[in-house]
């Protein structure tokens, strides 16, 4: 229970996958439980494979989510209450800019207003999901929408 306590401290007890609250009490089969995830994706597993030495980082998540992604790369969901349009896949996103830096876009909205809100969610997403990741957003006006994009 100390390395469950250990990485639900630094990850402020949310699921690092659908970032809702994680309750520490809850009985262990009940799927809303905490678990830890070892947080492997196909890019990552290569990296192990060179590097015998890595150890790939636990996060916490709740049984459900982590029962849910199984061994597959982990999805997580863009917040229902913002109005998107071709939404990026927000994990492998950050990991390119992890990797390699740069601008990913990640989005294209109808309105500036809708765009402003889904700026300040990615960045407050992005602070949980990659904590050591320092990125701003970006909007652009183009051909009637808005796109958001992330740039190191």
């Amino acid at each position: 229970m100390g390395q469950l306590n250990d990485v639900g401290e630094a990850d402020g007890w949310r699921c690092w996958l659908c970032d809702e609250p994680v309750d520490r009490d809850m009985p262990p089969n009940d799927p809303r439980a905490a678990t830890l995830d070892k947080c492997i994706t196909k890019a990552r597993a290569k990296k192990k494979k060179q590097d015998k030495k890595h150890v790939p980082p636990e996060r916490l998540a709740h049984k459900a989510c982590n029962t849910g992604k199984g061994a597959n790369d982990p999805v997580v969901p863009w917040a229902e209450h913002l109005i998107v349009v071709d939404p990026a896949p927000i994990i492998a996103a950050a990991e390119r800019l992890e990797r390699k830096g740069g601008r990913e876009a990640m989005a294209r909205c109808p309105t500036q207003e809708d765009a402003d809100m889904v700026a300040a969610w990615l960045i407050d997403r992005l602070s949980r999901l990659a904590p050591n990741l320092e990125v701003r957003t970006e909007i652009a006006s183009t051909g009637g929408q808005y796109l958001v994009s992330l740039r190191t």
